[in-house]
């Protein structure tokens, strides 16, 4: 019997020293989105250069994290559903994602070096088997089944179970 169905979730940060070259591409396409929809919840009478001063002043600007977010959306496209950062402990490069979130850690209207984001790429519906030896020993088949074809992700940091529903008929 399995333990839990799980989902797992896998968070990259990208900022101005983002090395991998698709990174840069998403970088510089979120901070361009976010100079053009900043005009829109910014205050002529009080204007804020920083998100965070922005989003104190204004509530509607917490708009900005999905607004930035779609000029993501064509490099997010281009991973067809396979984030390949993250390795199981066979070595194989890719982490299959379902859906993902932007979100905006802070951003300057006059600094772009400033500009900071996180995407999380969130796994389809997965059977926790168990945890082995620092490892989420997972399964795609969520049948109530004795047996599965199973891969194992090492606990590591920006990886984590983000939903859980136990099973409440293991022995």
């Amino acid at each position: 019997m399995y333990k839990a169905k799980i989902r797992l979730a896998y968070r990259i940060i990208i900022d101005s020293t983002s090395s991998y070259l698709w990174n840069q591409y998403v970088w510089e396409d979120t901070y361009k989105e976010y100079v053009m929809q900043h005009q829109q919840f910014n205050s002529k009478e009080n204007p804020k250069k920083q998100f965070r001063e922005l989003l104190a002043e204004n509530e509607k600007a917490i708009q900005l994290h999905y607004l930035v977010g779609i000029a993501a959306n064509s490099y997010i496209d281009q991973l067809k559903g396979n984030l390949y950062r993250v390795t199981d402990v066979l070595g194989n490069n890719y982490f299959q994602f379902t859906n993902y979130q932007l979100d905006i850690i802070n951003t300057d209207m006059t600094d772009r070096s400033i500009h900071k984001i996180g995407i999380t790429f969130y796994s389809p519906l997965l059977t926790l088997v168990d945890i082995v030896e620092s490892n989420y020993l997972v399964s795609k088949n969520n049948e109530n089944t004795n047996s599965w074809e199973t891969v194992m992700y090492p606990i590591q940091p920006n990886l984590s179970i983000c939903y859980y529903q136990k099973n409440d008929f293991v022995p």
